[in-house]
């Protein structure tokens, strides 16, 4: 069963509470939910090849995309770049010290905001 519409659904909606958590000033949420987005408009992009994925890595997904469609460069750094909010946005102890809430600025929910953006969109021009 083709999941794709799920996919992108999901990617669609984290977007916009990301957005939301921009707005209210939780900005390694904002991170983590950036890239938990993208990541689902590259699953979106995989089960719509019938290649269905597990994990997390961008990096990852973006290369199995790259196989069945030209990726933009800029596409694929931003992967490497969310890629690093999965894990040090959400866990204390990603830091030798400080919680995640005081790790993360403005600009980075921004970057996270527009790299996100940028894969869903091009996930949706693809389905």
């Amino acid at each position: 069963m083709n999941r794709e519409a799920d996919w992108i659904s999901e990617a669609l909606s984290e977007y916009e509470a990301a957005e939301v958590l921009f707005k209210a000033g939780y900005y390694s949420w904002c991170c983590f939910t950036c890239q938990q987005s993208a990541e689902k408009g590259l699953k979106a992009i995989l089960e719509h090849f019938h290649n269905p994925r597990i994990g997390h890595n961008l990096v990852s997904l973006v290369e199995e995309v790259e196989k069945y469609n030209s990726v933009p460069t800029s596409l694929s750094q931003a992967c490497y770049i969310l890629n690093r909010y999965y894990i040090a946005t959400r866990y204390p102890d990603a830091f030798t010290s400080g919680a995640p809430k005081d790790m993360f600025s403005e600009l980075d929910a921004e970057t996270a905001l527009r790299y996100a953006k940028e894969i869903v969109e091009f996930a949706k021009n693809i389905l």
